[in-house]
């Protein structure tokens, strides 16, 4: 007897399985997103890739949280648009599920990085409209229905990949915002990135990042991820991939019961890459006790 397949397919891709490495703690290299791949995610999320070389924030950039969070204000710290796409370059012919995470300062920039990237062998793009914790490059610009519109139509002009919006749970505009990222031509959704947040060391008296704020992920922001990922599923009608705190199985099929066709996973490869192939078994183990034959059958079950 077949088995419950995980197979999942979105804005006309189509992966082994639901999980995706998410963008940001690791894949600034294309050999981390291998990594990801081989052990077991069904298609790996690159670090934010901007035009030119960035270096970041000093450190400290990276604190745990008592409430299982993990706080980061690293600064989009990625080796620039050319030097990435020569390490694409590299993997051409091996036909990798791999996305590319790209930022910029407003449709322009984010249009050059396309114009350097696109003629390399990728799946799709995904649109960081969203970083809580740099200046120019994240809120400002996520947070403007009208700038986010504005972004989507200049990339939208530049590739024919699919492109997929990844939206900031810091504004009660998201779904305006998700409009918005539709109607210029997103062909799906992201949900969501970091929460805006900080520490203070109490020895010192002083906030424990450099930057002072930085963007929370992991356990303590799953509750907030999953609320925006109900919301859009009503509201949207495209593709949406959830994020934001899933660790094990049961964190990736309330994501999927919620609304989201595929889920990424960030904070978690804490716990080693072998969490991909852990959360996997986990999910086939649930479809089969309840008697679901495909991913597409849980999505949005919760509504």
């Amino acid at each position: 007897m077949v088995g419950p397949s995980l197979r999942v397919s979105l804005a006309g891709l189509r992966f082994e399985n639901p999980l995706m490495l998410a963008s940001g703690i690791v894949g600034v290299t294309v050999p981390s997103l291998t990594r990801a791949i081989d052990s077991g995610a069904g298609s790996a999320v690159s670090k934010s890739i901007g035009l030119e070389p960035r270096e970041g924030y000093r450190n400290p950039t990276l604190v745990a949280t008592q409430d299982g969070g993990l706080l980061n204000a690293v600064g989009l710290s990625n080796p620039g648009a050319r030097i990435f796409a020569e390490e694409l370059s590299e993997v051409r012919g091996r036909h990798l599920p791999i996305i590319v995470s790209i930022f910029g300062g407003g449709p322009v920039e984010f249009s050059r990085v396309v114009d350097i990237l696109d003629s390399q062998e990728f799946l799709a793009y995904e649109l960081n409209l969203s970083c809580p914790h740099v200046e120019g490059v994240g809120t400002e610009i996520g947070h403007d229905p009208e700038v986010v519109a504005s972004v989507v139509k200049a990339v939208r002009s530049r590739t024919k990949k699919p492109l997929f919006a990844k939206l900031s749970p810091n504004t009660h505009k998201i779904v305006e915002i998700a409009r918005a990222a539709v109607a210029s031509g997103a062909d799906g959704l992201t949900a969501v990135n970091t929460v805006r947040a900080m520490a203070i060391n109490v020895e010192t008296t002083k906030p424990t990042l450099t930057h002072k704020y930085g963007g929370l992920s992991g356990d303590a922001i799953r509750s907030i991820a999953l609320a925006k990922i109900y919301e859009l599923y009503e509201e949207v009608k495209v593709p949406i991939i959830g994020c934001g705190g899933v660790s094990n199985w049961e964190h990736a099929v309330e994501m999927m019961l919620a609304g989201a066709s595929a889920v990424e996973m960030g904070t978690a490869l804490y716990q080693g890459y072998g969490v991909f192939q852990d959360v996997n078994r986990g999910i086939v183990a649930y479809m089969r006790r309840k008697k679901f034959r495909k991913v597409q059958e849980m999505v949005g079950l919760g509504h």
